[in-house]
């Protein structure tokens, strides 16, 4: 049997009347009856009982109508899911994010992205920048949120939706936490906190340092911000942390501006061809920055 089969079925035990049915169904009543017959002879049972005045339910025709309405249910939900799978209306969406994402920028995004696509599962991972394009080329993500600019020549397509500036994170009993701006060779005898190498911003503070004329002496290499932060309130060093992340900061430490602004910023990255799942989500994450400018590897 087929599920034509089932509507016919469905539409003659309703009505009780080929001619009625047929006009329910669109068809010409000829049809119907080779096909009511033919489910008959597939089911080997007679499912109505014919009489001059009509039809009527035979009490196999009975048992049958319950599974039959149900599989036509149940079909049309597999049409209307793959539909919305289609339109990106549901599904499961695998995304990635670095650390410095989970305090503003990815509540920001999944919080309108959940209210917009309640049917979407999504599977969030932490992970590096490189590690993140990394699995969008190998189809082990859908997206991900990165830090820019990302050393890797994975073929990914990659929007920038964030931009922002470092600041100077200085003990709140050093001299400098008095200052509104410093210059940021003024910290090149202190001690830094410094992110870990897997980090895009452990190159960006490096190379920073450099053009100010100074290699930062490196006291302790950490991977979370809020570490970075709790570090420099304990009095190990200094910390170059984005401004946005300055909210984070405790009583203990002060938040001073460069004289000579480090540009940084935060993009989400995606497949050429990502599926419409990751195109809403791209979407979504675009209307929620500002400053935005597209980018290709």
């Amino acid at each position: 049997m087929d599920l034509r089969q089932l509507r016919y079925f469905s539409a003659l035990a309703e009505t009780l009347n080929f001619h009625r049915a047929a006009e329910r169904l669109h068809i010409s009543q000829p049809p119907l009856t080779v096909a009511i017959r033919k489910l008959e002879e597939d089911l080997g049972v007679a499912l109505f009982d014919r009489d001059p005045r009509g039809v009527r339910l035979t009490a196999a025709g009975q048992a049958a109508l319950g599974p039959a309405r149900a599989a036509l249910a149940a079909a049309e939900q597999v049409r209307d899911a793959v539909r919305q799978g289609a339109a990106g209306l549901r599904g499961r969406l695998s995304v990635g994010f670095i650390g410095s994402a989970i305090g503003d920028l990815l509540p920001r995004i999944v919080s309108p992205f959940r209210q917009a696509y309640p049917q979407v599962e999504l599977a969030l991972e932490e992970m590096n920048s490189v590690e993140i394009v990394r699995a969008i080329a190998a189809r082990r993500l859908d997206v991900g949120l990165v830090r820019l600019p990302v050393m890797d020549s994975a073929p990914v397509t990659i929007d920038v939706i964030e931009r922002d500036v470092l600041v100077a994170v200085i003990p709140h009993d050093d001299v400098l936490s008095r200052r509104k701006v410093v210059p940021l060779s003024a910290l090149s005898d202190r001690a830094f906190i410094i992110y870990s190498p897997v980090s895009v911003l452990h190159a960006t503070i490096r190379l920073a340092c450099h053009r100010a004329g100074f290699t930062p002496l490196v006291a302790q290499e950490a991977v979370q911000v809020q570490t970075i932060l709790s570090l420099v309130e304990a009095g190990l060093g200094v910390a170059l942390i984005p401004a946005r992340s300055a909210r984070f900061a405790g009583p203990g430490v002060r938040i001073v501006a460069l004289d000579d602004a480090i540009p940084i910023a935060m993009g989400m990255a995606r497949a050429a061809d990502a599926s419409p799942l990751a195109r809403n989500f791209t979407r979504t994450a675009l209307e929620s920055a500002t400053d935005i400018q597209s980018l290709s590897k």
